[in-house]
């Protein structure tokens, strides 16, 4: 780690870096170099664009919100295949993205941020990487997901297993699971799609399930040629659609901040959805979550509840007592035959700074300032006392209605107008006052206290240890856009300095 009096020892100089080339990294890129700001660099911790959409390759992986929504706005494709896309396609139009605007001659691949140190005498955030190399930036923008680190419970004895365990985030398509004998540990949102893929081929399928999760059906269906060709026609027409999306998705809001009309209704399509799906009492029982709709989050399939009712198909709620060489006994005492662990369990809900060393203003370290205050930022973008640093999907910024792309362009639009203000009051730096935060924070954490992420009576990965919720925007994403609409310089500390800085290399 670097130390506060350690030398710096120069590399590169940039005066913007991105963390990250998913649909925040790509979109900031694109927006910087459409209004003249070619002094950028990206930097990746894989080996090609794409996030998420690169990492996760399990079998029936796909987007819950539909393809032209989960998209950007000003980079529309028009010859989706399908209404909610999978993974395979979502990587490729990422992908071409990336290609079009000519970003990979500025990303550096199998890069990932180490640590990074504001530099207050030369207003520059001093960068390491995990392979050794340093740049220094005026600007520093986090473009890093929090969904990519694997969560991988430890299980009674698994030391001892012997058979193959994966996660599904890192799936082997080596592995020949045809005629195995599988446990999937978990039953969310990756579960929810890959079961029904393996269960076919399984010999026998063990759904080790902790909590059963609320599921809607999924209005999926392929386009038709027809359809593409009026897409690619008429722009209009496409943004038509997007938008009639959009407000479908958007009113669900309500049933999420506690309107009893609109739970009622989100409540009624879960429970007929199960009713319909699944005849058998006993495991309607099962998969009957105790919590209301919206809580948790809401999955879509229509065909997960009907592979849980195959014959070679077994859902377990008395979890796992003891892994042996070649079984696991769960805690009623039942000992199964296991070939296969696979992990469905999700990732690890903390912000992807809180992986790296972030250090600010006066030696302030970002992991211990948010161990007291809990993950929190100033419209989910900027922490206080950390200069010129700007958080795409920060705390606060996750949605359980909607596309979380549209919350991103909205960042994006906001940073962009810090920037472009900055320049034209030459200020090259801008801090956002502890009370400035502070206050946002306190006023969004007043509007989460009535909704159902806090009152539907469940423990979800939106809540920390303490059960604050520091994930999910609480309100309409026409209301983040409305916060984030324009940068006001005045609310911000104003940092101008003479100080030299390197050429760009």
């Amino acid at each position: 780690m670097l130390d506060a009096m350690e030398p710096w020892m120069p590399g590169s100089h940039v005066d913007i870096l991105i963390v990250g080339t998913g649909f925040a990294g790509l979109g900031m890129a694109i927006k910087l170099r459409e209004a003249g700001m070619n002094d950028f660099l990206l930097i990746e911790k894989g080996s090609d664009v794409g996030g998420t959409w690169r990492d996760n390759t399990y079998p029936g992986a796909a987007c819950d919100i539909p393809s032209h929504l989960y998209s950007l706005s000003f980079e529309p494709k028009s010859d989706w295949s399908r209404m909610f896309p999978r993974q395979p396609e979502l990587f490729t139009y990422l992908r071409d993205i990336a290609e079009k605007h000519d970003l990979r001659q500025q990303t550096r691949f199998n890069t990932a941020l180490r640590e990074a140190r504001w530099d207050e005498q030369r207003c520059l955030w001093l960068v390491t990487t995990d392979n050794g190399s340093t740049i220094s930036a005026r600007v520093l923008i986090s473009g890093m997901g929090a969904l990519h680190y694997p969560s991988i419970p430890h299980l009674p004895g698994i030391e001892n297993f012997q058979g193959k365990a994966f996660h599904s985030a890192n799936w082997d398509r080596d592995y020949d699971l045809r005629g195995k004998n599988i446990a999937v540990i978990g039953s969310g949102a990756s579960a929810v799609q890959f079961v029904p893929q393996i269960a076919p081929d399984a010999a026998q399928l063990h759904l080790f399930q902790r909590t059963p999760s609320w599921i809607v059906p999924k209005l999926d269906r392929p386009f038709s040629e027809k359809e593409k060709s009026r897409f690619a026609k008429w722009p209009l027409y496409r943004a038509f659609f997007r938008r009639k999306l959009f407000w479908l998705h958007e009113i669900r809001v309500l049933a999420f901040l506690g309107n009893k009309r609109a739970q009622k209704a989100a409540s009624h399509m879960a429970v007929s959805h199960l009713k319909r799906q699944i005849k058998d009492p006993v495991l309607r029982a099962k998969v009957t979550p105790d919590y209301v709709v919206g809580c948790k989050r809401v999955l879509i399939s229509n065909d997960y509840f009907p592979a849980l009712t195959r014959p070679n198909v077994a859902v377990v709620t008395e979890g796992v007592a003891e892994v042996r060489a070649h079984s696991i006994v769960d805690k009623a005492g039942v000992e199964r035959p296991i070939d296969t662990i696979i992990y469905g369990t999700g990732f690890q809900v903390t912000d992807a700074m809180t992986r790296v060393r972030l250090t600010g203003r006066r030696g302030i370290d970002l992991n211990a300032h948010w161990a007291k205050t809990g993950m929190q930022a100033y419209k989910g973008i900027n922490v206080s006392n950390f200069p010129n640093f700007f958080m795409l999907l920060g705390p606060n910024t996750g949605l359980g209605h909607n596309s979380v792309v549209i919350m991103i362009e909205a960042q994006i639009r906001y940073v962009m107008d810090c920037l472009t203000k900055m320049r034209a009051a030459n200020v090259t730096a801008i801090d956002i006052p502890a009370q400035q935060e502070q206050k946002f924070v306190d006023d969004i954490q007043g509007k989460l206290a009535g909704t159902v992420w806090l009152k539907g009576g469940c423990k979800s990965w939106y809540l920390d240890e303490n059960g604050r919720n520091s994930t999910i925007w609480p309100g309409s994403t026409i209301s983040y856009r409305r916060a984030t609409k324009q940068a006001d310089l005045a609310a911000y500390e104003l940092i101008r300095s003479n100080a030299s800085t390197p050429a760009a290399g």
